[in-house]
């Protein structure tokens, strides 16, 4: 029962991040290839497209760290579980948990950063005036969902659902 809810969590946010990701490569594709039409056939120029495209790269690398983890698809160092097996599970619960550490900080700072933005009337991006917490806001919002996944995934491991190697197996 919990597996089945913990499962359809997973693909819930899983759903929720690759839309947002494929949303927004869309757009900064999009908008840099209208810039470029318009600036060899006309005389416009858009002269936003620049930041749109900048912040959107800003929000898919982001974001796409914790579609990572939840894919497995973090890099790591495998050569030392390859040559001593036995070593396999304690470097992967070391992994796990650095990922947890650095999330947390992450949660921790990306928060102070977003306020800080929040409290300044002035921190808005240069041509299209959006406040800057906007994007401040993709800190802990990347932490808590990496938190959320790397838990996801130790139970994976605990449970014996996937053994952390592949991301594509399932016992």
């Amino acid at each position: 029962m919990t597996r089945r809810i913990l499962e359809k969590f997973d693909r819930l946010l899983g759903g929720i991040e690759d839309w947002s990701l494929f949303l927004s490569v869309i757009l900064a594709l999009l908008v840099a290839l209208a810039n470029v039409a318009l600036r060899k056939l006309s005389p416009i120029s858009l002269y936003w497209s620049d930041e749109v495209v900048r912040k959107t790269i800003f929000f898919s690398a982001f974001i796409g760290c914790s579609a990572a983890v939840r894919r497995r698809a973090l890099i790591r160092i495998d050569a030392l579980p390859q040559m001593l097996p036995v070593l396999k599970k304690p470097l992967t619960l070391l992994s796990h948990l650095a990922v947890l550490t650095f999330a947390t900080v992450i949660v921790f700072l990306g928060w102070k950063f977003t306020v800080a933005a929040f409290n300044d009337p002035f921190a808005r991006t240069s041509t299209l005036q959006i406040p800057e917490w906007w994007f401040y806001a993709v800190f802990p919002t990347m932490g808590v969902l990496l938190v959320v996944h790397t838990l996801l995934v130790m139970i994976e491991d605990w449970c014996g659902k996937r053994d952390g190697s592949d991301p594509d197996t399932v016992d």
